[in-house]
């Protein structure tokens, strides 16, 4: 197993690009050398290049699989986090692998983050809506945001808390899945720059529950 980088712990280091250019993360694995099993044997070479772009990661391994039609209670969708099965299942195109990846593997972090980081991010993302902020980095965190209400927001209701916690996923995979680019980015560049910002100060004692 590699040693661990202390890149992502340097206070002197910019945060990293969304284009996954720059300094490379170690992922800490477990002592049977994996964070992932993986049910579809193609997806293992594909999570390879996307662990290098993560923060130190820490935790019980997690299942990969793939689900035909896979649905919620709004409809189709491309993954599903199970977060007490410890499981992801997919139902996406190889080339949204690594960006749905990054957003489901996300949802295992923001539960373990805890109430304050939690608070935080939310904090941010009002602020983002009272300067009149539009647009967001995943359709997920978008369709959600734009049906919001000032009674969500100020009453942390659960479609607000469900709004934060997608937003949270959406940015993460922008900033980690090595996707620069893509249709459902429409947040602006300032308030990019700021979440950006705001993952780095989070994440950077390390390593990253999930």
């Amino acid at each position: 197993m590699p040693g661990k980088s202390r890149e992502w712990n340097n206070p002197n280091r910019t945060p990293p690009s969304p284009v996954g250019q720059g300094s490379r993360f170690t992922l800490r694995c477990q002592s049977d050398g994996g964070i992932f099993l993986f049910g579809n044997r193609s997806h293992g070479g594909a999570v390879a290049p996307i662990l290098l772009r993560l923060p130190e990661l820490c935790g019980a391994p997690i299942r990969i699989e793939t689900v035909a039609k896979l649905r919620d209670r709004h409809g189709p969708v491309h993954a599903g986090s199970f977060i007490r099965e410890r499981r992801i299942a997919f139902d996406c195109e190889p080339r949204e692998f690594p960006r749905v990846l990054v957003h489901e593997l996300f949802h295992f972090v923001w539960v373990r983050q805890g109430n304050p980081a939690r608070r935080a991010y939310e904090a941010m993302l009002g602020r983002e809506i009272l300067c009149g902020q539009t647009g967001e980095l995943g359709w997920s965190a978008e369709w959600r945001k734009n049906a919001l209400t000032p009674a969500d927001i100020g009453g942390r209701t659960r479609r607000w808390r469900e709004y934060a916690c997608e937003s949270f996923c959406d940015s993460a995979a922008w900033l980690f899945s090595g996707t620069p680019r893509h249709g459902e980015y429409t947040l602006g560049r300032e308030a990019r720059l700021r979440r950006k910002a705001w993952f780095f100060v989070t994440l950077k004692a390390g390593p990253v529950s999930i």
